[in-house]
C-alpha cells in the first residue's frame, strides 16, 4: 500500500462529513450570546483574591472579569461562566477508528463535537486553531446537548465523541450532552488529555463509555514544557477510568527531540506493565510537523517500531502504531495464537472475526465492545 493510498483512504475517514448541519445555524459568538447571567461553570469557590476553579489540577484563581487558562471559565460578577455552552465550533461524522479507539464497536461512526478551547498549550498542537482560542472567536453552530443527541440519531451513530479541543474546558456540555445520550442508547466517547481533577472525573464517569487518553509525555519537565501540564494528574485519571470500568485506550505521540527518548518510551511501558495496563491497546503515533513544531521532521518508522517492541516486550498485548501507511500497524492480533482479528487499512475495517469477543481460532478472551 503506498503512502498515497493511505492518506486517502484516511481523509475519507477523517473528513467523515464536514457537514452543511440543515437546520442549525452558524453564527459568531461572543460571551453576551450566552446572556447577561451567562451558563454557570461546576466545581469552583469564591476566595478573596478571585474564584478558584477546581475542574482541572491548573487550580486557577480567576480575577472579576478574567478567564482561567482555558479561555472558556470567567469570572462574571462573583460567578464563575462556561463560554462552552451549545456552541461547538466543530460538528463531524467520523469512523470511531480515528479517535483512534480499535477496541470498540469497530468499524462504527461517532457524531463528533468540539468547542474551542482547551487547558494545555501543546507545541504540536495539530487542533490548534480551536484548542487555542476561546468559544467568541470561532464561528460556531446553535446545538444544545438535546439537538446534539437528536442529530447523532438522526445520522444513525452509535456514539457521540467529544474531541478535537479538549471537553475537559467544555466539561459542562460534555456531562448534559452525554446523560441525555445515556437515556436515548447512544454511547459516550471522551478523546482527551485526561487533566482533570478527580470529583469531575468520577461525575463524568458515570456517563461516558469509552475513552482514549492522550499520554504525552513521561517525566514532568517534558510535560511542562511540551504542554503546560504535569504528569500524575494524568496517571490518575487512567487508574480511575480503568477502575470505574470505562473502556480506556491510549495514545503516545512520539516527537522528535521531544518524547522520542527509549528510556522515557521504557519507564512508561513498565508503569503501565505494572500498574494493570497489560490488556488497555496503546496507541505509538507518528509526529508531522504542526503548529510551533512545524520544523521538526516526521517521526522515523524505526522509532515507533522500536517504541513497539518495548511495550511489548513489558507484556503489553495490544500494540499499535498510528498515522504509517501499513496494513498490520493497525490490525489487532490474537496474543495467544497470533490470528489476525480485526484488520484495519486507514480508518476503515477491511475485516472483523471475533466472535462474541473470543478469537475463533484458539477460543481466547480479547478485551473491548465488539458489538452494539
Amino acid at each position: 500500500m503506498t503512502r498515497r493510498d493511505f492518506l486517502q483512504n484516511s481523509l475519507c475517514g477523517a473528513c467523515g462529513m464536514a457537514l452543511a448541519w440543515k437546520g442549525l445555524d452558524v453564527f459568531s459568538m461572543n460571551p453576551a450570546s450566552l446572556g447577561d447571567e451567562g451558563h454557570e461553570a461546576m466545581f469552583y469557590m469564591n476566595t478573596p483574591r478571585g474564584i478558584k476553579c477546581k475542574l482541572c489540577p491548573h487550580a486557577c484563581t480567576i480575577e472579576l472579569g478574567k478567564r482561567g487558562d482555558c479561555r472558556v471559565r470567567e469570572n462574571r460578577k462573583g460567578r464563575l461562566i462556561t463560554l462552552a455552552w451549545s456552541n461547538p465550533c466543530s460538528i463531524h461524522v467520523d469512523p470511531i477508528e480515528k479517535k483512534p479507539l480499535y477496541h470498540f464497536l469497530p468499524g462504527s461512526q461517532s457524531f463528533s463535537l468540539a468547542i474551542a478551547g482547551c487547558n494545555f498549550t501543546c507545541l504540536n498542537c495539530q487542533n490548534w486553531e480551536i484548542s487555542q482560542t476561546s468559544p467568541d472567536k470561532t464561528r460556531n453552530y446553535s446545538l444544545s446537548p438535546e439537538e446534539a443527541v437528536k442529530q447523532a440519531k438522526a445520522q444513525k451513530c452509535q456514539s457521540i465523541a467529544y474531541t478535537y479541543s479538549e471537553p475537559v474546558s467544555f466539561y459542562e456540555y460534555t456531562l448534559e450532552t452525554s446523560r441525555l445520550a445515556l437515556k436515548a442508547g447512544i454511547k459516550n466517547l471522551l478523546i482527551s488529555n485526561g487533566y482533570i481533577n478527580p470529583a469531575p472525573l468520577d461525575e463524568l464517569c458515570n456517563y461516558i463509555d469509552a475513552a482514549n487518553i492522550d499520554l504525552k509525555a513521561f517525566d514532568d519537565d517534558t510535560y511542562t514544557m511540551l504542554a503546560n501540564g504535569t504528569l500524575q494528574p494524568v496517571l490518575d485519571t487512567l487508574v480511575k477510568l480503568k477502575q470505574k470500568g470505562v473502556w480506556l485506550e491510549i495514545t503516545n505521540l512520539i516527537v522528535p527531540k521531544w518524547t522520542d527518548d527509549e528510556k522515557m518510551i521504557d519507564k512508561m511501558c513498565r508503569w503501565l506493565s505494572s500498574n494493570g495496563f497489560k490488556d488497555t491497546p496503546l496507541h505509538f503515533s507518528r509526529f508531522y510537523p504542526q503548529y510551533k513544531l512545524n520544523r521538526l521532521p516526521p517521526t522515523p518508522v524505526s522509532i515507533l517500531e522500536r517504541a513497539k517492541k518495548i511495550a511489548e516486550n513489558y507484556g503489553l498485548q495490544y500494540v499499535y502504531i498510528g498515522n504509517v501507511p501499513g496494513a498490520e500497524q493497525g490490525t489487532t492480533f490474537c496474543p495467544k495464537c497470533k490470528t489476525s482479528l480485526v484488520e484495519r487499512i486507514g480508518f476503515k475495517v477491511k475485516k472483523m472475526v471475533i466472535e462474541n469477543g473470543r478469537c475463533p481460532r484458539c477460543g481466547a478472551t480479547i478485551p473491548g465492545k465488539w458489538s452494539a
